[in-house]
């Protein structure tokens, strides 16, 4: 599946001055951080390694598997929340290097911070396997902007590059910032990519705060507390998450606390979201006043719809403007990581980020009398937890309130709500995902919808099979020798039309071919495409097309009189994600998916069947597979079917899914074998 690179860059919570490992940044940020820490980091020796670190260093460790590169000696977050609402973070985090990768994952550190934010104190140091101490401190860390999709934003970074970074020795660092959250929530994860040895998470508030805490993947831990409001959670030999192919969101399997402060003044209590009502009527009233249009907006809405009296294609006009003609630019200072632009700045300027998208879309609808509301999401199925009310999310999208006289038949992403009506979730910044559509990263997955006085989280629908549908037909010919040649044909619908307009779209013309390439080199040996053609490639709420010819020397094996010949030509349904030890963690697909092959060989004359492949029926609980061979009138008709119905496999059914693929597996390296029955 092509990555759709424009998301909202919304806060994922309010304190986001998280310390960040090297390997945990986001590409173009590591690129940045890279860049900037390129410089020879300075050797300052001196015996002031600060005893917490001296501690960590000198813990007996658990035996760890011989891969491990790496250990979080120790794990601490302290924080203190004073009455007013500021709250004081000191982080604090040690890791011994066990092989050299490590220096490359875990040679320095970056931080986050923004005009929100001020930091008091930052310091780092190496202890060498040799006991020497060298220590860094805030004037030897750099400071760096990562911006990414045309995005302007105060959130930057400071970074230190651990002194010998080497194998054996022990790094680490301390820093403490302020700030005030727009909310009072957080979380403490206390699970990682390499073991923890020790975590620590300590909490003072004021006289007459409270708090309330939900854990997950991990049991329930009582902390231990004090008269004077002081709470500490602790846990010890944390293993790591195994990264595994197609796992689901790292935050949804890794052990974690959230946590909501609630203060003892009244005023101060809207700050804390108890419920998703909260929440909703917090942002909506953060956004009251965005969606009220100006004369120009006006003014375009009845240029676009003018002469449409069909309520759906008026939607349609509309939709295709904001997804394709606002380009996607981000600018958030403070708040507005949260608060979209007004629309009429974003029509003005023709551009914004998701949230304003979803802002202008929503009050170009208003103009022909549709309302809509917004949906914050996540674009990591599982982050957003019906059981406990956040802000947490990196994606805003919305719903629109259909009309009881637009037929839904073709508005796949409806679903009816007892209380907010017909609900058609959009995305209006993925501009290859037409309006009815939903990307399947955000099917079955939840979103708020936020109402003028209210929010409700809904669990938006997942397509059926059918939305998403590949049929691929073929017309080839084999030849005595063992050649192969002929053309494919390709329609796409739904996500595999998205995902590969997309890709094609991302390419320059001159290398689309290449992809044909890619793609045929992964089954074929010895091929040459000799033509490729797309169609309705810009079209995008209509069929994606492709049309490829090729010849391939030697495809069928020869044997004395026999030609052995493989009926699956190209493309394969098998998986391997499954193979290798057993997995820890579930499956998530993509999405769900209808699709079909129809292959026609020709058969070279003289040659009779000696050997076909049986007929092959496989099913699990969330697909199916059918593939059967048969010969007539000297042509090798070769049909397949694959459909994908459900999207999380838990790991209770995972040996249930490994016999489905296994059987996949051996259908489609069957062989059909061809005697020459003539000299």
């Amino acid at each position: 599946m092509t990555t759709l690179k424009s998301f909202c860059k919304m806060r994922n919570l309010p304190k986001i001055t998280k310390p960040v490992a090297v390997a945990a940044l986001t590409t173009l940020t590591a690129v940045a951080l890279a860049a900037a820490l390129s410089w020879y980091s300075p050797r300052v020796y001196a015996d002031t390694a600060p005893d917490w670190l001296r501690a960590a260093a000198h813990q007996n460790l658990p035996e760890y598997p011989k891969d491990t590169i790496a250990v979080v000696l120790l794990d601490e977050e302290q924080t203190t929340v004073k009455d007013n609402g500021d709250i004081e973070t000191r982080h604090r985090r040690a890791y011994k290097l066990l092989r050299p990768e490590a220096r490359e994952r875990y040679g320095a550190v970056s931080v986050s911070f923004d005009n929100q934010t001020k930091f008091s104190f930052f310091k780092a140091w190496t202890i060498t396997a040799a006991g020497q101490e060298m220590e860094l401190k805030e004037k030897d860390a750099v400071e760096f902007s990562a911006s990414s999709y045309e995005l302007f934003t105060d959130e930057r970074f400071k970074a230190i590059k651990f002194s010998a970074a080497d194998p054996g020795n022990i790094v680490g660092y301390e820093y403490v910032q302020k700030h005030r959250p727009f909310v009072f929530e957080d979380d403490w994860q206390f699970q990682r990519e390499i073991p923890i040895r020790r975590a620590r998470f300590s909490l003072q508030l004021p006289p007459g705060w409270e708090f309330s805490e939900y854990w997950a993947n991990s049991a329930k831990q009582q902390p231990q507390s004090s008269a004077n409001n002081f709470y500490v959670w602790e846990a010890e030999n944390v293993p790591a998450i195994e990264v595994e192919p197609d796992m689901p969101a790292f935050r949804t399997v890794a052990s974690r606390m959230d946590i909501k402060y609630f203060p003892r003044d009244p005023a101060l209590r809207a700050k804390t979201t108890g419920t998703w009502n909260d929440i909703g009527v917090w942002y909506a009233n953060l956004t009251s006043a965005s969606r009220i249009p100006s004369p120009e907006l006006k003014q375009k809405v009845a240029e676009l719809t003018a002469g449409i009296s069909d309520p759906l294609k008026k939607m349609q006009v509309l939709a295709a403007y904001v997804q394709q003609q606002i380009r996607y630019v981000a600018i958030e200072v403070g708040i507005g990581g949260w608060q979209p632009h007004p629309a009429a700045d974003v029509f003005k300027h023709q551009y914004g980020d998701c949230k304003d998208k979803a802002t202008l879309m929503s009050a170009m609808l208003k103009e022909i009398g549709i309302d809509s509301y917004y949906v914050m999401v996540d674009t990591h199925r599982g982050i957003v937890n019906p059981d406990f009310p956040s802000i947490y999310g990196n994606h805003m999208i919305m719903a629109i309130r259909l009309p009881q006289d637009v037929p839904i038949n073709s508005l796949y992403a409806t679903v009816d709500d007892p209380q907010l009506g017909r609900l058609l979730f959009f995305d209006p910044t993925n501009e290859f995902v037409p309006l009815g559509y939903l990307p399947s990263y955000l099917q079955q997955n939840y979103g708020l919808v936020v109402a003028p006085d209210s929010g409700k989280l809904v669990l938006m629908p997942l397509l059926a099979p059918p939305t998403n549908r590949l049929l691929r037909t073929a017309t080839l010919t084999l030849g005595p020798t063992g050649n192969l040649g002929g053309a494919v044909d390709e329609l796409r619908w739904g996500a595999p039309a998205g995902d590969s307009r997309a890709q094609f779209i991302g390419s320059s013309p001159s290398d689309r071919e290449k992809i044909f390439e890619k793609f045929l080199g992964t089954f074929l040996n010895n091929f040459t495409l000799t033509h490729a053609s797309l169609g309705n490639l810009d079209k995008y709420d209509e069929n994606f097309s492709l049309h490829y010819q090729f010849v391939v020397q030697g495809y069928a094996k020869t044997a004395g009189d026999l030609l052995i010949l493989r009926p699956r030509v190209v493309g394969d349904k098998g998986s391997n994600i499954l193979t290798g030890k057993a997995r820890k963690y579930p499956i998530e697909f993509e999405g769900t998916s209808l699709q079909s092959d129809v292959f026609d060989i020709t058969l070279p004359a003289g040659y009779v069947v000696d050997e076909l492949p049986e007929p092959v029926e496989a099913k699990c609980d969330y697909a199916t597979y059918k593939s059967s061979v048969e010969v007539k009138d000297n042509v090798l008709h070769y049909k397949r079917t694959y459909e994908i119905n459900g999207v999380v496999v838990p790991t209770e059914k995972l040996p249930e899914v490994r016999d489905f693929f296994r059987q996949i597996a051996a259908a489609e390296k069957s062989s059909a074998v061809l005697r020459r029955a003539t000299p």
